[in-house]
């Protein structure tokens, strides 16, 4: 079933901010912590240092009506700063590709930081800033996740 999420961008600090929320709501993570280590390695891109590979790259947290947090740190060594603006992402998990798709090129209209919705390890991704300086996530999970 499609689903609305916010996703947060955090310096660092993502699994103590979750593991507050984890208590604040009551509730337990949907699904493992992923960590930047957890992902395959990618030809053309230099492996993270030792410092990084321990952060967030993906954490779940319902919190109240059906809604989720989720999460990831952003990697100075990777070029990413945190800046107020920059800390969240409107996640959209459609159905299908094709409605991944059709979202995205209607959102990607005059849109900067854009990345077209392709296949990765764990599903269908992508991501752009509108042009009024939104920023959203597209993600159609694997049948396997």
């Amino acid at each position: 079933m499609a689903q609305t999420n916010i996703y947060l961008n955090f310096a660092g600090n993502a699994e103590e901010a979750f593991n507050h929320y984890k208590k604040v709501f009551g509730t337990e993570f949907a699904g493992p912590m992923m960590r930047m280590k957890d992902a395959p390695p990618r030809e053309g891109v230099p492996p993270l240092p030792e410092s990084e590979l321990d952060k967030v790259m993906h954490v779940s947290l319902p919190i109240l009506g059906g809604t989720q947090i989720m999460a990831t740190d952003v990697l100075p060594s990777m070029g990413q700063k945190l800046v107020e603006g920059n800390n969240f992402t409107i996640s959209l998990s459609p159905d299908s590709k094709a409605e991944a798709d059709k979202l995205y090129n209607a959102l990607a209209e005059g849109a900067t930081d854009a990345v077209a919705p392709h296949d990765e390890f764990w599903g269908y991704w992508g991501t752009c800033k509108d042009r009024f300086g939104i920023r959203w996530m597209f993600n159609v999970m694997n049948p396997q996740q």
